[in-house]
C-alpha cells in the first residue's frame, strides 16, 4: 500500500511540473537555408538550452511559463537574440536563422559555403556530449573521394582496408572492421559479406550522404557493439527551402587508360504550409580500370637429401602467383527521403536508401605450384627449384549483365520510418527500419591448363619484396605443354535481412538545482537472418570434345604480358584462353560435357544464422554546474543466436546439417564528463563499456575433414563475445575563425578476443597429424593510444598567404594480446592485436581565393598484423601505405563550379607481407586516376 501511495505521489509530481511548463522547439539554418547542426540554444536566465541536432531540429522541454530571452550561439557566426513568451501546456515553435559573423563573411564569400560546412561539423562536435569526430557532406566535398570509405580515412584514428584500390574495411582506433559497427540514420547496416560483419564502405557513394559521426565513445542510448567506435552515417534530409544540385564528370584511369563517368544529382523542396518537406538524390559512378598482382606464398622448411626428414633452409617461395586483373565498377545510388509535422508536436519522418553495385572482373592468373628445391650433390645447399605451372582465365557467361565477367552483384538497400512526438514534457522518438544486404555471383566461370610437376625453374630472391621464377628451359612451357585441368562454374548468394525497432523517452530533470537535464531510457530490438548458399560443379568433355580444349596451343587464347607491368618487368603473365571462348561454352550440354558436383568446394561455406538482439538502457544527461556536465547510465542487451551448418566427416563428402543455440547476456555501464572551460575550450573524459558479436561463420558449427590436405575446419559456436572497457581523454579547443587544435589519450581492456587457432590432432587419435583450424577466444588484449588533431585557416598570416589552410592529425597506438596459442598448444609471447595499426596520419595544405581553390592531401597508415599463422614465420601482415591525392576547383559563378582530381600520385600498391616487412606475400598495383568534370548547386 505504502509502494502504491509513493507511484501515485510520482506521477502527480510530474504532472504538476508538466501542467506548469511548456516547451520550445523549432528549426535552425544558415542565410542559405541550409540546416545548422550543433547551434546552442540557451534561456540563460534559467539555465536551459538544447543543442540542434543533423536537420538543425532544437527542443528545450519543461519550461515555466512566461517570458524570456533566447539566444543561439555558434562558432563563426554572429548571436541571434529572440523573446519568446512560453504558456504552460503548449509547445512554442520558434525558427532560427543565422548570419556569419562580420569577420567570417568575407571569408565566406571567397570560399563560397565551405567554411560554413566546416562550422556546422566542428559546432556539432564541440557540442556533442561523448567523445566524437564530426564530418559534413560539403567537408567531404573538398577531398577527391568518390565513396565514403575513401572519405572516412581522412578523420583522426581511422584507417581502411582496400580492395581494388578503394576504400572498403574500416578501422577505428587499430581494431579490426568486425570490432566496429555501421549505422545508416541510426539503424544498423547489413552486410554482404560471407564470412564477417564488415560494412563494404565503398558501397555508398559520398555524396548521397549528409554527415558522418565517428563515435569514438558510446553513450548507453547507442549499440554497445563498437568495440574501436561506432559511425552513423546520415543521409541527406528535405531542404527548408528549394534546392537543386548537380555533378557530372568523366576521367581516366592510368592503368588501363579506360575512362570513368560520373553523376549525381539532388533536388527537394518545402509544401508552403512548411509541414511537408521532400528530397530525392540519385547517384552514378562507372568506373574500367584494373590492377597488377603478384603472391608469393613463403616456406623455411624442406625435406634433407641426406637424411630424408625436414631441415630449416633459407626462406623460399613455395607458390608464386602472377594476377592480371581487368575490372569494371558500377555504382548506383537512390535516396527518397519525406518528413510531416502533423502539428508542432508531431512529426513522422521516411528515410530511404538503394545502394547497387555491379563488379565484373576478368582475372588471368599464372601460378607456379608444388615448387621444391633442388640441392647439390651431397649438400643440403639449394641450387635450383622445380614446379609446376598453372594457367587460369576467371569469366562468366556472354550477354545480359554478366558480359564475360565474374559479376559480383550486390545490393543494400535501408527504409526507415521514424517519428516524434512531444506530450506535455515527455519526449518520445521511436525508429523502425528493414534491412538487406546481398551479394550474388551467378555463373562464375574457371579454366585452367597446367604442366607437369617436374619443371625446371629459376627462383629469383635476391630481393624477397620482388620475389620471381622462371622456367630455365623454354620448350617446357610452350602452349602446346599446358593440358586442360579443369573447367568449371559455381554461383554464390550471400543475403542479410535486419530488422530494428526502438523507442526512446526523454523526461526533463533537475538533480543539482542548475536548471538543465534530462532523463532517458528506451528499448531496442534488432532481428538478423543472415545466409550464404553456394555450389560448385566441374565439367570433362566428352566424346570428341577433349580433343578441343587439349592444351592450350588449340584454344583462343589472349597475351598479357606487359612491358610496363608496374610490379615490374619481370612478371611476365604469358597466354590465357579468351574469357569469350570460356563463356560461350555450353556446359548444360551432357553430349558435350559431362558435370559433376565438387561439395567440398561449397559445404562448409553455406550456412543459416538467425541473431536476435534485445536491449535496453536509462541514463541522465545533467549539468552539475555551469561548466560541468555528466551522462551517466546503464545498457543492457541479451543476445539469442541459433546457427545451422554443415558436417563433412569422410572422403565421400556425406553431410548432414547441424543446428545449434547460444545466448549471453551483457550489462554495459558507461559514465561521461564534459567540462567546459571556456566557450571555445573543451575537456572530455568517458568510461565506457561495449563489445563485439563473433562473426557468423565462426560461429557456425561446421565439421569438415579435408583428407586430400589432411586438414579439420571447425565452428565454435561457445565463442564469447569480445568485451572491452575503454578510458578516453580528450581537450578541444575551438579557434574563432572555424577551427580546431584537440588532442587526447585512450585505453582499452579488451577481453576474450576472437583468433583462429592453427593445431594438429594428436598422435593416438583419429585423424592423427591432421592440421585443425578453429576459432577461439583469447585471454585479453590492451590498447593504448594519443590523438591529435589541427585544423585551422591561416588568416593571420598577410597579403595572399592569408588564403592557405592546413588539416592535419596524428594517431598512435600500442596494442599487447595474450592468450594465443600456437600450432604446439603453447602460448605466444610479444604479439600486437591483429588489426592495430601502431601510426595513422592525415595532412591536408589548402588554397583558397574568391575564384580558385586547391588541396594536396596526404593519408599514411602504418604496417600491422593482419591474420595469425601457426607460428611467427605465417604470421601476416597489412603493409604501411601512404596515399597522396591533389584537387582543385574553379567557381565559375556562385553556383557553377569546375573541378578536377588527381588520385592516387605515389601509385600505393596494396601488400602484404608474411613475417617480417621485405618477404612480400602481396602486393597489388593499381595506377594514378584523374576526374574532372562540373558540379552545380542552387539554393
Amino acid at each position: 500500500m505504502k509502494t502504491n501511495y509513493i507511484f501515485l505521489l510520482f506521477l502527480f509530481s510530474f504532472s504538476t511540473i508538466f501542467s506548469q511548463n511548456g516547451n520550445i522547439k523549432g528549426v535552425v539554418t544558415d542565410a542559405f537555408g541550409l540546416f545548422v547542426p550543433g547551434a546552442n540554444i540557451l534561456i540563460e536566465s534559467i539555465n536551459k538550452g538544447s543543442i540542434s541536432d543533423e536537420n538543425g531540429n532544437y527542443l528545450i522541454l519543461g519550461v515555466p511559463e512566461g517570458t524570456y530571452e533566447v539566444v543561439v550561439k555558434y562558432l563563426g557566426f554572429e548571436d541571434v537574440t529572440m523573446q519568446i513568451v512560453v504558456t504552460a501546456g503548449q509547445t512554442i515553435v520558434t525558427n532560427f536563422k543565422l548570419s556569419e559573423s562580420p569577420e567570417e563573411l568575407a571569408a565566406v564569400e571567397l570560399r563560397g559555403f565551405s567554411l560554413n560546412s566546416q562550422a556546422r561539423a566542428l559546432n556539432t562536435q564541440r557540442n556533442k556530449a561523448n567523445i566524437t569526430n564530426i564530418v559534413s557532406t560539403d567537408q567531404i566535398g573538398k577531398f577527391p573521394d568518390a565513396n565514403i570509405g575513401d572519405a572516412m580515412r581522412r578523420i583522426p584514428g581511422i584507417t581502411m582496408q582496400v580492395d581494388q584500390g578503394e576504400s572498403r574495411n574500416i578501422i577505428v582506433r587499430g581494431l579490426a572492421p568486425e570490432l566496429n559497427s555501421v549505422t545508416l540514420n541510426g539503424s544498423r547496416i547489413p552486410s554482404a559479406e560471407g564470412d564477417n560483419r564488415n560494412v563494404q564502405m565503398d558501397l555508398i557513394p559520398s555524396d548521397m550522404i549528409q554527415t558522418i559521426e565517428v563515435n569514438k565513445a558510446v553513450t548507453p542510448d547507442m549499440d554497445a557493439d563498437a568495440l574501436g567506435g561506432s559511425v552513423n552515417l546520415v543521409t541527406r534530409s528535405s531542404p527548408q527551402s528549394f534546392r537543386l544540385a548537380a555533378t557530372a564528370g568523366t576521367g581516366i584511369n592510368f592503368i588501363t587508360n579506360k575512362r570513368i563517368l560520373n553523376g549525381s544529382f539532388l533536388v527537394g523542396d518545402r509544401s508552403k504550409d512548411r509541414k511537408f518537406g521532400w528530397m530525392i538524390a540519385a547517384s552514378i559512378n562507372d568506373n574500367d580500370f584494373g590492377s597488377d598482382n603478384v603472391e608469393a606464398v613463403w616456406a623455411n622448411e624442406a625435406e634433407s637429401p641426406l637424411t630424408g626428414e625436414d631441415i630449416t633452409v633459407n626462406p623460399y617461395v613455395e607458390e608464386n602467383d602472377i594476377r592480371v586483373y581487368l575490372v569494371q565498377r558500377v555504382r548506383r545510388s537512390f535516396s527518397a527521403n519525406f518528413d510531416y509535422a502533423f502539428n508542432e508536436n508531431n512529426k513522422i519522418a521516411f528515410k530511404s536508401m538503394y545502394n547497387w553495385r555491379d563488379d565484373r572482373e576478368n582475372r588471368y592468373r599464372l601460378r607456379y605450384d608444388r615448387i621444391n628445391p633442388v640441392f647439390e650433390d651431397g649438400t643440403e645447399n639449394i641450387v635450383s627449384y622445380t614446379g609446376r605451372i598453372r594457367r587460369q582465365t576467371k569469366g562468366g557467361i556472354p550477354g545480359g549483365r554478366i558480359q564475360n565477367t565474374r559479376l559480383e552483384e550486390q545490393r543494400m538497400y535501408n527504409f526507415t520510418l521514424t517519428g516524434e512526438h512531444l506530450v506535455n514534457s515527455l519526449q518520445v522518438d521511436w525508429l523502425i527500419s528493414a534491412a538487406k544486404a546481398s551479394e550474388d555471383r551467378p555463373n562464375e566461370r574457371y579454366t585452367q591448363y597446367q604442366t607437369g610437376s617436374s619443371i625446371a625453374l629459376a627462383g629469383d630472391f635476391t630481393n624477397p619484396r620482388f620475389p620471381s621464377f622462371r622456367p630455365t628451359d623454354p620448350s617446357q612451357v610452350t602452349l602446346d605443354r599446358f593440358n586442360l585441368n579443369s573447367i568449371s562454374e559455381e554461383n554464390q548468394e550471400t543475403q542479410e535481412e535486419d530488422f530494428n525497432a526502438f523507442v526512446n523517452f526523454t523526461l526533463p530533470s533537475d538533480f543539482f538545482g542548475n536548471g538543465d537535464g534530462i532523463i532517458k531510457f528506451g528499448g531496442r530490438l534488432r532481428l538478423k537472418d543472415k545466409f550464404r548458399n553456394n555450389n560448385f560443379f566441374e565439367y570433362d568433355p566428352t566424346g570428341d570434345n577433349p580433343q578441343a580444349f587439349g592444351t592450350l596451343a588449340v584454344v583462343p587464347t589472349r597475351d598479357f604480358t606487359n612491358p610496363d607491368f608496374l610490379a615490374g618487368s619481370q612478371y611476365a603473365a604469358g597466354s590465357f584462353m579468351s574469357p569469350e571462348f570460356l563463356g560461350s561454352l555450353n556446359l548444360t550440354n551432357p553430349a558435350l560435357f559431362e558435370e559433376d558436383d565438387v561439395p567440398d568446394e561449397y559445404l562448409r561455406a553455406n550456412y543459416n544464422v538467425s541473431e536476435d538482439v534485445f536491449a535496453g538502457y536509462i541514463m541522465a544527461n545533467q549539468k552539475v554546474s555551469d561548466k560541468l556536465s555528466i551522462l551517466a547510465g546503464v545498457r543492457l542487451e541479451t543476445t539469442k543466436i541459433t546457427a545451422t551448418g554443415k558436417q563433412i566427416e569422410n572422403e565421400d563428402d556425406e553431410q548432414g546439417d547441424i543446428t545449434d543455440e547460444s545466448s549471453y547476456t551483457n550489462i554495459l555501464p558507461g559514465v561521461h564528463f564534459k567540462y567546459d572551460l571556456s566557450n571555445k575550450t573543451v575537456f572530455r573524459l568517458a568510461w565506457t563499456n561495449t563489445l563485439a558479436r563473433p562473426n557468423y561463420v565462426d560461429l557456425v558449427p561446421t565439421v569438415d575433414i579435408l583428407f586430400e590436405d589432411n586438414v579439420i575446419v571447425l565452428g565454435n559456436l561457445e565463442l564469447d563475445p569480445t568485451t572491452s572497457m575503454n578510458f578516453d581523454f580528450m581537450a578541444e579547443h575551438y579557434f574563432d575563425n572555424v577551427g580546431i587544435l584537440s588532442g587526447g589519450a585512450f585505453y582499452k581492456r579488451i577481453d576474450n578476443f576472437i583468433y583462429t587457432q592453427i593445431g594438429e590432432v594428436p598422435v593416438g587419435e583419429t585423424n592423427a597429424g591432421f592440421r585443425t583450424f578453429q576459432p577461439q577466444n583469447g585471454d585479453d588484449a590492451y590498447v593504448t593510444g594519443a590523438e591529435i588533431s589541427f585544423q585551422r585557416q591561416l588568416d593571420f598570416l598577410p597579403g595572399f598567404a592569408k588564403n592557405f589552410g592546413i588539416f592535419l592529425n596524428y594517431t598512435y597506438l600500442n596494442s599487447k594480446a595474450n592468450g594465443i596459442r600456437n600450432e604446439d598448444g603453447d602460448v605466444r609471447g610479444d604479439l600486437d592485436l591483429p588489426g592495430a595499426t601502431p601510426n595513422m596520419f592525415n595532412a591536408s595544405l589548402s588554397y583558397g581565393d574568391n575564384k580558385f581553390t586547391a588541396r594536396l592531401s596526404a593519408n599514411y597508415s602504418d604496417a600491422y598484423i593482419d591474420e595469425l599463422g601457426g607460428n611467427n614465420f605465417e604470421d601476416r601482415y597489412y603493409d604501411e601505405q601512404f596515399f597522396l591525392d591533389f584537387n582543385v576547383t574553379y567557381a565559375i559563378d556562385k553556383n557553377l563550379r569546375i573541378y578536377a582530381d588527381l588520385n592516387n600520385i605515389t601509385n600505393q600498391p596494396l601488400r602484404y607481407f608474411q613475417g617480417v616487412r621485405n618477404r612480400t606475400q602481396q602486393m597489388e598495383y593499381y595506377e594514378r586516376r584523374l576526374t574532372f568534370g562540373l558540379k552545380y548547386d542552387l539554393f
